[in-house]
């Protein structure tokens, strides 16, 4: 499939006889591959995840609950991004990592799809440390195929991998989606298994068509480093067991002595992680200016996701119960709601990807805080155009389905001026010391995000009402609005970066 994909290349840096994927390094086509199938695995367990945590048939879980779960995971997959480009840049490298990454994925969905309640929390850690260790890597592998921050493929490739990610989440729904629901919960999440398993093999054979910086270690950690990582971790790893064993055997644990500890941290964390490399003395005047700059669009992504992660939560679930999920009378199931973005993501993506080129030539190109701006602000009106099926289903009837697509769509066009414009600035700006690192701190946006989504329902807040949802589309906007007035000033901080 990838190599029918690939035709002959004029661009720039290539050779005309090399061998390009859509104009782009070969090395995309493998990324995109393996990004596609992870995503394959992970959708599909995510579609399933709230309305198993729900349903009669599987933990049979309040909707405040399911909700924090599934927020507190999401936010754990991004909070372990960050570790997982540390481990990169320090031990393995990234593209050892991400097959590290692809085995402990598959394994985590393997227990996943055990019948057994016991092994459920475990298959989601599994999944978690394994998405971690993945998500920042392959990324910045994506980054390593370019020719510095100034090529102008760079926004253009990151669109194309954004492709293959929304490729494997729109088929996901549609077929582990169908098979969890109507079949069995745990045959569901053993498709998603194999959807990983397929993207590993994928991603070993075309290995050799990555940059050879993908191999190398950035700061590889000393003897005396490695000694004193084992150490503390294993110290850290021996007061969790013994604190929770103290709870747990006392007869006083519930499930928020594990989500409140976690959610917390993915608000504490981001704040501390930034903070230390804005602190690094190491760093000249020009990367210090970048990252401050790269604040505005931390906090802007932050804000961004609190509200569009809910797609798969709050409005899943409102989908689930108050709304009629048929087309011409066809009954469809709820789980395929979340193949609506994704199929606008591959219709909308190379739309952008040649727009931003188009602009770029004539000069006229949006800025990045605009660009930033203008998502924040879409991603409101989104919620603002939430509040017409709250309307309906509290006056007691169903809300269409085209409601739900509708608000899939605002959000789409919002994402794609956002999210993957977001991952090339940080590869563009991040230090050098801290390559994969700074990928890890692009997710922790995400992090931070879903962590106030997870407090939120924690504090069992009823995210399907009407003032909660006018209260986080103003706050949207209301961001949008203030990363769009100072774009000027956060256009000099970034430097040399575009």
């Amino acid at each position: 499939m990838a190599s029918s994909l690939t035709k002959d290349s004029v661009s720039p840096g290539i050779s005309g006889s090399e061998k390009t994927f859509f104009g782009h390094p070969r090395g995309l086509a493998t990324l995109f591959m393996t990004e596609m199938w992870e995503r394959f695995s992970y959708y599909g367990m995510k579609a399933l995840l709230p309305l198993y945590l729900v349903a009669p048939g599987g933990l049979h879980l309040s909707a405040a609950t399911a909700t924090a779960i599934y927020s507190v995971y999401l936010s754990l997959v991004y909070l372990l991004a960050l570790p997982g480009g540390w481990f990169a840049d320090r031990v393995l490298g990234p593209r050892k990592t991400v097959a590290v990454a692809g085995l402990i994925i598959m394994l985590g969905h393997l227990t996943l799809a055990l019948p057994s309640s016991g092994t459920f929390y475990a298959g989601l850690g599994l999944v978690a440390i394994g998405s971690g260790l993945l998500k920042a890597n392959i990324s910045t592998m994506v980054g390593h195929l370019y020719d510095g921050p100034d090529d102008p493929r760079r926004d253009g490739g990151f669109t194309l991998f954004y492709v293959g990610i929304n490729l494997g989440a729109f088929a996901a729904p549609l077929i582990i989606g169908t098979v969890g629901e109507n079949v069995n919960w745990h045959l569901g999440f053993a498709l998603a298994a194999l959807g990983m398993a397929l993207g590993l093999v994928q991603y070993l054979l075309g290995g050799r068509h990555l940059s050879a910086r993908s191999h190398e270690v950035p700061t590889p950690l000393t003897a005396e480093e490695k000694s004193s990582t084992l150490r503390k971790s294993a110290l850290w790893a021996a007061v969790a067991v013994v604190f929770y064993a103290i709870v747990g055997f006392s007869g006083h644990y519930t499930l928020n002595w594990l989500l409140v500890p976690i959610t917390i941290a993915g608000l504490v964390i981001p704040v501390m992680v930034i903070g230390r490399i804005k602190r690094d003395k190491s760093l000249d005047r020009a990367d210090q200016s970048k990252m401050s700059a790269y604040i505005w669009f931390f906090v802007a992504a932050a804000v961004f996701w609190m509200i569009y992660d809910q797609g798969g939560s709050t409005m899943s679930i409102f989908a689930d119960e108050s709304a009629k999920n048929t087309v011409f009378g066809w009954e469809f199931p709820v789980s395929w709601y979340q193949s609506v973005n994704p199929v606008m993501i591959m219709a909308l993506a190379p739309v952008f990807a040649w727009a931003w080129l188009w602009l770029n030539k004539r000069g006229k190109e949006p800025s990045t805080a605009t660009k930033f701006a203008s998502g924040l602000i879409l991603v409101g009106a989104s919620f603002f155009l939430f509040l017409a099926p709250l309307a309906i289903a509290e006056g007691g009837h169903k809300a269409a389905a085209m409601w739900l697509v509708a608000i899939y769509f605002v959000q789409t066009v919002g994402e794609l001026t956002l999210s993957p414009v977001g991952l090339s600035v940080t590869t563009k700006m991040a230090p050098a010391k801290y390559a994969s690192q700074m990928m890890g701190v692009w997710f922790l946006a995400v992090t931070a995000g879903d962590a106030t989504t997870g407090l939120l329902s924690i504090a069992e807040v009823d995210l399907n009402k009407t003032g909660i949802v006018a209260l986080e589309a103003t706050l949207a906007v209301i961001a949008g609005v203030a990363v769009w007035m100072y774009r000027k000033k956060v256009k000099v901080l970034m430097g040399d970066v575009n």
